[in-house]
């Protein structure tokens, strides 16, 4: 990573301190949104132990698992606002210190209910610091060093999903001291520390902008919003759809037109809406985001109905399921890395040809394991292929998404981008989980699974062929 070239000036001090190593504050900051990525998934597979030790409920073991994605969704785009107004630097290192301090309190956490508020809590502290990664990468890197810098950022995305999964049924499955499922939350704490330290020093000190107005109503209606439809959509299949859940997610809608309706009057007010027209009007980036989210929202399903195929019907470990799933991520994280290093001409048609080339891998997979097949190298190979493909079609996205976006509007782009990215893992998981839970009572034969996995594939299919559709309609507008 040593020839990334940073902004002038951006990532020194603002009393002429020498600029830091570029490679060291790309690395920094994405360790960051690693942890943050890696405590989405790294909790599902320690659930057993939590019930068993803490004697949790249903419900209330959902909320341990679920209760951390909601409030992260919920307040990412106030941690971008906040970032703008008081330094993307300092809202980061406060984010880590929040959740890495949270960390240690979930790994200590005496009963489910602690447990349960500690993990909205954790949730918090990541929605401040991770909007911070991408608003620093789009002040700090410029040209190629910004697209491999979020190539990179896309491979985090995609690895930490999976890593998740495998580090927990190790750490699980280890009972360190007989600590059972605490250290899927301790191993946060000396990683954050040393983070914590090193950003200190390697962080640009980029100064906030008093000036930017909170738009507390903008806020409020927004994250009323977001909570009335990430809390149903993350609790509904478990809780079989109950009519509240439908009843939130309309008003959820409402609320959102609501937003609209705020935005454009603090906008003709003169004032600062949390959102910038300017931003949303920048070229390409709303069907850019579109077909982000499609991708996304694919990908977060498959891992999904994933697992839950190998633990429910092929009867894999929680440590071989995660293992059997890592081929898809790194195939994804691959593609991140070398995207940039396909030939120019091929940068602009990338995405959405790969997105069709994906709605195949999808069916083709669906096919391999829908008679009830074991995963072996055949399938191995074709997951890492599917990984390979979903990240030529999202990285290069991702990065005709920012492209355009002014320095001065980085906050706004990134707390949008990253609510699209949270929001599409969301409804991904709802929407294509419900399909597959739909279809199987699980646990069940692995024939059974495998059609059901089939007929899920099949819509992800044409769920990423509509992403695909986005992304030419990116490409044509900022040609």
């Amino acid at each position: 990573m040593t020839d990334l070239q940073i902004r002038p000036g951006a990532a020194g001090s603002t009393t002429g301190a020498p600029a830091v190593r570029p490679g060291l504050l790309l690395a920094l900051v994405l360790c960051g949104q690693f942890m943050a990525v890696l405590d989405g998934s790294i909790v599902n597979v320690a659930a057993p132990a939590v019930r068993t030790d803490l004697g949790a409920s249903g419900a209330a073991l959902q909320l341990v698992i679920a209760g951390y994605t909601i409030s992260y969704a919920v307040l990412l785009i106030t941690g971008a606002r906040l970032g703008a107004r008081y330094g993307f630097s300092r809202l980061f290192q406060l984010g880590l210190a929040g959740f890495t301090a949270t960390s240690l309190a979930c790994g200590l956490a005496p009963t489910t209910g602690w447990l349960i508020a500690f993990r909205l809590l954790q949730g918090a502290g990541a929605a401040l610091m991770v909007p911070q990664v991408t608003s620093l990468l789009q002040r700090t890197f410029t040209g190629a060093a910004r697209a491999r810098a979020i190539g990179l950022y896309s491979a985090v995305l995609a690895v930490g999903v999976a890593f998740g999964q495998v580090l927990g049924g190790v750490l699980v499955s280890a009972d360190l001291f007989g600590t059972g499922w605490r250290p899927v939350f301790l191993v946060n704490v000396p990683i954050g520390l040393v983070l914590l330290a090193a950003g200190a020093r390697l962080l640009p000190k980029l100064p906030g902008d008093a000036s930017r107005g909170f738009d507390v109503p903008g806020l409020v209606v927004l994250a009323a919003a977001l909570g009335l439809l990430v809390v149903p959509l993350v609790l509904g299949h478990e809780l079989g759809w109950p009519l509240w859940g439908w009843v939130m997610i309309a008003a959820g809608v409402l609320l959102f037109g609501l937003f609209v309706v705020v935005e454009r009057g603090v906008a003709r007010r003169g004032g600062q809406p949390l959102i910038s027209g300017r931003v949303l009007r920048t070229p390409g980036l709303r069907p850019a985001a579109a077909g982000l989210f499609t991708i996304m929202a694919a990908y977060a399903g498959f891992m999904f109905a994933f697992a839950l195929h190998q633990q429910a019907a092929l009867g894999h470990s929680a440590l071989r399921a995660g293992f059997c799933s890592a081929p898809v991520a790194i195939g994804f994280g691959l593609a991140g890395l070398r995207w940039h290093r396909l030939p120019a001409r091929l940068h602009g048609v990338l995405p959405s040809v790969a997105g069709v080339l994906l709605g195949g891998g999808y069916l083709l997979l669906g096919v391999l394991l829908g008679g009830g097949a074991g995963i072996g190298a055949v399938v191995l190979a074709e997951t890492a292929a599917l990984g390979l493909v979903a990240g030529f079609a999202y990285a290069p996205l991702f990065a005709r998404a920012l492209a355009g976006v002014a320095p001065e509007d980085a906050v706004d782009a990134s707390g949008v981008t990253v609510t699209v990215l949270q929001l599409g893992q969301v409804v991904g998981v709802a929407v294509v989980g419900s399909v597959f839970l739909g279809q199987v009572d699980l646990p069940a034969p692995a024939a059974d699974s495998g059609r059901a996995l089939l007929v899920t594939l099949a819509v992800n299919a044409a769920v990423v062929l509509v992403g695909a559709g986005f992304a030419e309609r990116s490409r044509r507008v900022v040609r």
